[in-house]
């Protein structure tokens, strides 16, 4: 068994049915999570920011932490090996409000609704969903059956 795991702004993309992809600490980042159920294909991301206008450079280097630059490239790369829209679920974790208590930047829903849009544009949408709150989530998925658990704190629950 192989852990792969997903740090802020990266993604990762496995057919290995013995592969776990772990993502930790989601505040206000969010975890897109696409499953292909025909070929056990796996992938996910760990967006940091809605809007890659903010920084060109970065969006360059680092196209991951952008919902608008990296989510698209994951979902290329899960085409190109040869995941097909009639056979992939899509579920979303995160998305915070974390030490933000007047909502004033609102980090957390705006990259959920900059996620939605990328998804809407490639007419995906999610299944499942277990975003907001003020609590950070970590989240595990486990290549072989498409099992995604979420844990916080002391509690641990599938999504």
């Amino acid at each position: 068994m192989s852990l792969l795991t997903v740090g802020i702004g990266d993604w990762a993309v496995s057919s290995n049915p013995q592969d776990t992809i772990k993502t930790f600490a989601l505040g206000s980042c969010v975890a897109v999570i696409i499953y292909d159920t025909h070929l056990h294909l796996a992938g996910m991301i760990h967006v940091a920011l809605p809007d890659s206008g903010i920084d060109a450079q970065m969006a360059k280097t680092h196209p991951g932490k952008f919902a608008d630059r990296g989510l698209p490239l994951m979902i290329e790369e899960m085409k190109a090996l040869g995941a097909t829209r009639n056979h992939i679920w899509v579920k979303l974790a995160g998305g915070a409000s974390m030490m933000d208590p007047s909502a004033f930047f609102d980090i957390g829903k705006r990259n959920v609704l900059a996620i939605k849009r990328v998804l809407w544009k490639s007419t995906l949408g999610p299944v499942a969903e277990d975003i907001g709150g003020d609590s950070s989530r970590t989240v595990t998925m486990s290549v072989g059956d498409g099992t995604v658990m979420l844990s916080s704190g002391n509690r641990s629950w599938e999504l």
